[in-house]
């Protein structure tokens, strides 16, 4: 199924659908169980049909439009974040929301919100939501606008770059194509992004957390 969604992407919406799903996946609530790390290596894969269809641009200029939706897309992300945060803080706790929760996540930004930044565009779901978090506990603007561009330089050249050479060189090599085994890299590479996060989860350390001081009336 992951192979047909993004063959069809590829195949009938081309670079346009391409970069729509990139900016809806990277700060979009909606966007986060897009195939974004898979189908940027299929689409390095698919590079020459891509760039054929878009008026025989070069590969690199395909590359620089998807790092340009990548980075707008977290922009909206911390945007919406931004607006809604003021919200959030003054919100009373419920069963569902805790404001612990959103200063624990505030303090966390705070000490490491860079690498949190850079790092999210490798790992599904999350990079939906980093964004988001950072506009909601009002990390630094213009820090978080150069993690913003860092982590999507390398996120997007590295997936389609390495789509790209890798095709190229089996293709020399070995006189096949890896279009015909998307899924199968889909799978390995949603492995290798999503394993170490499930099992910090699950299996690493919890920090404990020290009690939030309390004002006497």
């Amino acid at each position: 199924m992951l192979n047909n969604l993004i063959d069809w992407i590829i195949e009938n919406g081309g670079l346009y659908l391409l970069l729509l799903v990139v900016f809806a996946e990277t700060g979009l609530f909606v966007g986060f169980f897009l195939p974004g790390d898979s189908l940027l290596f299929a689409a390095g894969i698919k590079m020459a049909k891509l760039s054929e269809e878009f008026y025989g641009v070069h590969y690199s200029a395909i590359i620089v439009m998807v790092v340009i939706a990548s980075v707008l897309g977290n922009l909206v992300g911390y945007w919406f974040g931004y607006k809604t945060g003021p919200i959030l803080f003054e919100r009373k706790d419920t069963w569902l929301f805790k404001k612990s929760h959103l200063l624990r996540a505030k303090n966390f930004y705070e000490k490491n919100g860079k690498g949190t930044i850079f790092l999210a565009k490798f790992l599904p779901i999350i990079r939906t939501f980093a964004p988001i978090v950072g506009g909601v506990v009002r990390m630094d603007k213009s820090t978080f606008i150069l993690y913003n561009v860092l982590g999507s330089l390398a996120w997007v050249t590295s997936m389609m770059l390495g789509g790209y050479y890798l095709e190229t060189w089996v293709n020399k090599k070995f006189g096949f194509s890896l279009a015909k085994h998307i899924e199968v890299i889909a799978v390995g590479i949603i492995l290798v992004t999503t394993l170490p996060v499930i099992w910090k989860l699950f299996f690493g350390k919890k920090a404990v957390v020290p009690p939030e001081n309390t004002r006497n009336p």
